[in-house]
């Protein structure tokens, strides 16, 4: 059976338009709580877990998805603004049936998204995701008054994530004499992340902490790395850390201002792990991972393998091989022997774990990895358009890759979030790199 909604994280698109609408959510809130019933085998309601970004929007789908639920005969742990891996942490130690985010990660507010954890805190299977959608095309109903599900507020969520995140750092290190500014997107980790690194010792500078319902990753964040680079050099910090809407990806600042995105951390964390003779296996990438991570690695004797775009892909193939490392050049970085999911602060505290047991910097610690200039450009294009079998595309793709000559990559990739596709190139030669990737995608401009 093909997915009709549910695309590589959840299900996600603009607030108002299908899917993302009351009724829709309603629907699915009652289709999956129909399909958590089925597999319950307690005689007690099976539960569910409702955390949520701080977009406006949050307050309509929470209610819809709540009533689904409860009509269903599920009920309701309600957490407020929570990050997404708090989201799956707490769905696995509280033993409930599932964990719901609603959020669009990354995406500004005007999108919003629903996503799944199992009761594991994993992603949901593909199965599981299907029985979804069959249950979505039955009709929607109500169980009896007496089997609705009910709802209650969990008001300590914060504290315990908080301890959780905490509890990943070596207790013999603190943060003591560290400047660090944290950048909280105006998104789900807010109040949480500046606790964490103060709690541990750190003098925080906190900024991105101002939600309002409209200006999650607006200028800040992840996704726009220009206001931690600005307020680590005014403040004078050790380093910054910023996170997405939703906290589970994450980029890195110097002193000086210079941003290390998720290839570079990963390749922090690999060679520490290695070092104290942890790494367990290879590390996973994806097709979107720099060259310059793979044959630093190589060079390191860590097996390298890449994934498809996506952190449920690169969590797939760490289970199927074994490992326990992989990541995203976005930020998203995945450690199974701390998590089940990719968690931004987790992973900033890995970082400064191996920072700080080699004494050493961002920039010293990734002095011997060069990386390769990489340029994406995404282009806004109609829904399901095929640009695989676009001869325009297709010539333009082939003249890209005879000028690379052999040292370089291009990878063309519809976005499984956005009616996008996003165009990257990669090579030792920047000018040829960028001048590829404008091709293409003036190649793909026209073609749409």
């Amino acid at each position: 059976m093909k997915r009709k909604h549910f695309g590589t994280d959840g299900i996600r698109g603009r607030v108002g338009k299908s899917p993302i609408t009351p009724d829709f959510v309603m629907k699915l809130g009652y289709a999956a709580g129909k399909v958590l019933a089925a597999r319950h085998a307690s005689p007690e309601h099976p539960t569910v877990l409702i955390g949520k970004d701080t977009r406006v929007s949050g307050y309509m789908l929470e209610s819809s998805l709540q009533a689904g639920l409860s009509a269903a005969g599920v009920d309701v742990v309600l957490v407020g603004p929570m990050p997404t891996p708090a989201v799956a942490y707490l769905t696995r130690a509280l033993r409930l049936s599932a964990g719901i985010v609603i959020s669009a990660s990354h995406n500004p507010y005007e999108d919003n998204g629903i996503k799944f954890f199992s009761s594991d805190g994993a992603k949901l299977p593909d199965d599981t995701e299907l029985e979804i959608e069959r249950a979505l095309d039955e009709p929607l109903a109500c169980e009896k008054s007496a089997k609705l599900g009910k709802a209650r507020r969990m008001e300590d969520a914060a504290g315990r994530y908080i301890e959780f995140c905490k509890s990943t750092f070596p207790t013999r290190l603190d943060l003591k004499g560290m400047r660090i500014v944290v950048d909280s997107a105006h998104g789900a980790a807010y109040q949480i992340a500046p606790c964490v690194f103060h709690e541990l010792g750190a003098d925080v500078i906190s900024i991105g902490a101002s939600p309002d319902g409209f200006n999650i990753n607006d200028g800040v964040g992840a996704t726009h790395p220009g206001a931690l680079q600005a307020e680590v050099r005014r403040a004078g910090a050790h380093l910054g850390i910023a996170l997405d809407g939703d906290a589970d990806r994450i980029v890195m600042a110097d002193s000086a201002g210079n941003v290390y995105d998720g290839d570079q951390l990963l390749y922090i964390i690999a060679k520490h792990r290695r070092e104290r003779g942890i790494l367990r296996g290879g590390v996973v990438g994806t097709q979107m991972t720099n060259l310059a991570l793979e044959h630093a690695l190589q060079k390191l004797d860590i097996p390298f393998a890449r994934a498809n775009v996506g952190d449920r892909y690169v969590l797939e193939m760490l289970n199927e091989r074994g490992w326990q490392l992989g990541g995203e050049n976005s930020g998203h970085i995945v450690f199974l022997d701390k998590h089940t999911t990719g968690d931004g602060i987790v992973s900033a505290l890995l970082v400064l774990d191996a920072l700080a047991e080699a004494g050493t910097t961002l920039e010293r610690a990734t002095d011997d990895l060069t990386m390769y200039p990489q340029i994406l450009i995404n282009i806004a294009v109609k829904e399901r358009f095929d640009f695989a079998s676009h001869k325009g595309v297709k010539q333009a793709v082939a003249d890209a890759e005879r000028e690379l000559a052999g040292n370089g990559r291009v990878l063309l990739r519809a976005s499984g979030t956005e009616p996008l596709i996003r165009v990257m190139v990669e090579g030792s030669v920047e000018t040829t790199v960028r001048q590829s990737a404008e091709s293409i995608a003036d190649a793909v401009r026209k073609a749409c």
